[in-house]
C-alpha cells in the first residue's frame, strides 16, 4: 500500500530445501548460515521465551530456520510518532514483534534515533524493515544514471556510522502502478530494475553490508498479466527476499486466497497466483508479505475475526514465507484495517500473534 537483467534463481544453501519440505523447523542449511549474534530469546516475551529453541537461529539474510517473522507496520496515517506507535499496537496485540516496518522517502536518512531505540531494545529487540523510496522527482532512469549519487552516499555514510545491525531494506515498493511504458518515460520496468540495481550497487560499494534487500512486489493478478511485469525484477544478486503486499479485499475469503489470489477474466487466467509464482520463479529465496490487511465488512462483521482464524490454519502451508508483517491502520486507503476493530478479531489476532509458529526463533540481538 503505497504511503506517497535478471541471473536466473538462486541456487544457495539457504534455499527451497527447507521450504519444500514444509517443515517449521527450516533446513539445516538454513541454520548454518549466519549468526544469531549471540541471541538467546526475548526477555520480555513470555511466548518466545515458551517457543524459543536454542536450535532456531537466523541466518545472514535474516532468515528465521525456525517458522516465521512476525511484524507490524503500526498505527499508519495516525500521526502518531514510530515509538508510541509500535508499543501501543504491541500492547493492543498483547505481544511483541519481530519486524518493525517504517516508511522513508527521498533525502531523509535512516533508521531515526527512535527507530534504532525500536531495534535495540534490551527487553524485546526488533528487526527494521526499511522502506525507501529513494526520489519523488527523479525518473527512475534518472536515479540509475546517478542523478541521486550524493544522497546514497549520504545515506550509506550514516548507516556506517550508525546502525551496524543487519535489517531489511526495499527500494520503493509496489512499482507496477508507477510504470509509464510511454518511450523516454524513464518509467518503465526495465527503468525500475536498473534503478534498483543502481541504488543496491552503490550502497555496496560505499560499504553498506549489513542491508538485506527485498523486492516488493503489488501481490495484484491484474499487473501480473501486463507484457512488462518480467522486467521489473533487478536480478538475483541485487535482490535476497521477494516480497508482496496483498490485502483481503471483497474478492479474498481466507488466508490461502490472500496470498495466491487469482482472477477469473481470460487475461488472467494462467496466473497461478503469486505465492506459486514465487515458488516457481524464485525457489531460493524467502518471501516476506511485507504489508497486509483486512479490510472491514459492515455486512459481514465477523470477517476480521474469522480471517485470522485462518491464516493460524494455514500458515503451514507456506513454508516460504518467512516473514509476516501486518500493515494495522484506521485509515488505509481502502478501509480500516486495525486488528483489533472488534473484540472477536482482537483476540483471533492476539492468539496469532501469539502462536509458536511466529514465536521459535529469537530475533537477533545487536
Amino acid at each position: 500500500m503505497t504511503l506517497s537483467s535478471c541471473s536466473g534463481t538462486a541456487g544457495t544453501a539457504e534455499s527451497a530445501a527447507g521450504y519444500a519440505a514444509g517443515s517449521t523447523a527450516g533446513s539445516a542449511a538454513e541454520a548454518r548460515g549466519g549468526s544469531t549474534a549471540g541471541s538467546t530469546g526475548d526477555a520480555g516475551d513470555p511466548a518466545r521465551r515458551a517457543a524459543g529453541s536454542p536450535a532456531c537461529t537466523a541466518t545472514a539474510r535474516l532468515i528465521p530456520s525456525c517458522g516465521a517473522w512476525w511484524g507490524l507496520a503500526p498505527e499508519i496515517f495516525t500521526g502518531v510518532p514510530v515509538e508510541q506507535a509500535l508499543r501501543g499496537a504491541e500492547d493492543r496485540m498483547g505481544a511483541a514483534a519481530d519486524v518493525l516496518h517504517v516508511y522513508h522517502r527521498g533525502g531523509e536518512v535512516f533508521p531515526t534515533q527512535a527507530e534504532i531505540r525500536l531495534a535495540r531494545d534490551p527487553a524485546r529487540p526488533r528487526l527494521l524493515m526499511i522502506n525507501w523510496k529513494p526520489s519523488l522527482d527523479h525518473t527512475w532512469a534518472e536515479v540509475a544514471r546517478g542523478r541521486i549519487d550524493r544522497r546514497i552516499d549520504r545515506l550509506a555514510a550514516h548507516l556506517r556510522r550508525t546502525f551496524p545491525e543487519r535489517f531489511f531494506l526495499t527500494l520503493h515498493h509496489e512499482p507496477e502502478n508507477d510504470v509509464d511504458v510511454a518511450p523516454g518515460s524513464g518509467m518503465g520496468a526495465a527503468d525500475y530494475a536498473a534503478m534498483y540495481r543502481h541504488v543496491v550497487l552503490r550502497l555496496r560499494e560505499r560499504g553498506v553490508r549489513n542491508a538485506v534487500f527485498v523486492m516488493t512486489y503489488m501481490g495484484a493478478p491484474n499487473w501480473a498479466a501486463q507484457p512488462w511485469f518480467e522486467q521489473l525484477y533487478p536480478g538475483d544478486d541485487v535482490v535476497d527476499w521477494v516480497a508482496m503486499d496483498p490485502y483481503a479485499d471483497d474478492r479474498v475469503k481466507d488466508f490461502d486466497g490472500l496470498v495466491n489470489k487469482t482472477r477469473e477474466e481470460k487475461e488472467f487466467a494462467q496466473w497461478p497466483g503469486f505465492y506459486r509464482w514465487m515458488q516457481l520463479r524464485f525457489p531460493g529465496k524467502p518471501v516476506m508479505v511485507a504489508e497486509w490487511g483486512v479490510f472491514e465488512r459492515p455486512r459481514d462483521p465477523s470477517f476480521k475475526r474469522r480471517f485470522f482464524e485462518s491464516v493460524g490454519r494455514q500458515i503451514k502451508r507456506y513454508p516460504q514465507i518467512k516473514a509476516l508483517i501486518y500493515f494495522d491502520s484506521p485509515q488505509a486507503p481502502r478501509g480500516d484495517t486495525t486488528f483489533d476493530s472488534d473484540p472477536g478479531a482482537d483476540r483471533a489476532f492476539t492468539r496469532l500473534a501469539r502462536d509458536p509458529y511466529f514465536r521459535s526463533t529469537p530475533v537477533p540481538r545487536p
